[in-house]
């Protein structure tokens, strides 16, 4: 029981992080369908109530998110004391990364080793490394010092390259395919490791059609310029190259990894389906 109780909690606390995290962005669709801000701010503005229907969307939504944010602690309560303190550090975690994220945006950050930083604390360690220590400090934690070493070994990689992939699809997903905007990121800015290489590769040209990105609203005409830019640099094929390395890296990890075959295996088919999908 204690195990399902945090695989809830894990669910309620991505769900506080992606209902914070459209309020942030000023996203407008996630899955295809209206975000919940937008859903409340329109509902205020139907309804002709008083104030503004933005604030009245955005402070909705982040209520949902704070609701989500504590009933996802309290599921964590009966657990061991290891597993407690990797359950802040995540959440710890998250939300640096997020702030982070949002300094990277503000400041049209590109340089590569920031954006990889921002990469790995806005999701790589919560998507993946984290919650596999929390699973084996919940059944095993006197097998700490053996157990998060390897499975940091395997996380950390993967969780890098679940996040380029996210970033991929943030700047050249389809809206059928993704539920988000074309060109979300690059409407945004967003400091990512793929934009970082387009800059360190961009000839003159290339740095005219990126230089707007993240700087005014982008029309239709300059995200796909951005996009071409990326492309015709060799931005988007070194990203993909780096993805796979990383991939593989976590993969090897676990040929000496004290873990059953099920777990590797599984392991394994999960580092394959974070770096191979679409959506």
């Amino acid at each position: 029981m204690v195990s399902l109780d945090a695989g809830v909690a894990l669910e309620l606390l991505h769900g506080f992080a992606l209902f914070h995290d459209d309020v942030m962005d000023g996203s407008t669709s996630r899955r295809g369908a209206p975000v919940t801000h937008e859903v409340f701010a329109d509902q205020h503005r139907r309804s002709g109530n008083s104030g503004e229907s933005r604030r009245y969307g955005d402070g909705i939504a982040i209520l949902v998110g704070d609701l989500a944010f504590v009933y996802s602690d309290r599921l964590m309560t009966d657990v061991s004391a290891e597993a407690r303190e990797i359950w802040h550090e995540l959440r710890i975690e998250l939300n640096i990364g997020q702030l982070l994220d949002l300094i990277g945006s503000s400041r049209n950050e590109r340089r590569r080793t920031k954006a990889e930083r921002i990469c790995r604390y806005k999701s790589g360690k919560y998507t993946i490394e984290r919650p596999l220590h929390l699973g084996a400090m919940l059944m095993a934690p006197q097998r700490r010092e053996e157990l998060l070493p390897v499975l940091s070994a395997y996380g950390l990689p993967l969780g890098d390259a679940f996040q380029m992939r996210d970033d991929v699809m943030g700047a050249f997903g389809q809206t059928a395919v993704t539920g988000k905007p074309v060109g979300d990121d690059l409407r945004e800015g967003k400091p990512t490791p793929l934009l970082a290489i387009a800059m360190e590769r961009a000839s003159s040209t290339h740095r005219t059609a990126l230089n707007v990105v993240g700087r005014e609203r982008l029309t239709d005409a300059q995200v796909a310029d951005a996009q071409q830019a990326i492309v015709d640099c060799g931005a988007l094929e070194e990203m993909e190259s780096v993805i796979t390395r990383l991939r593989d890296e976590a993969v090897r990890s676990l040929s000496s990894a004290p873990l059953t075959v099920t777990a590797k295996t599984e392991l394994e088919l999960l580092a394959m389906y974070v770096t191979d999908r679409v959506n």
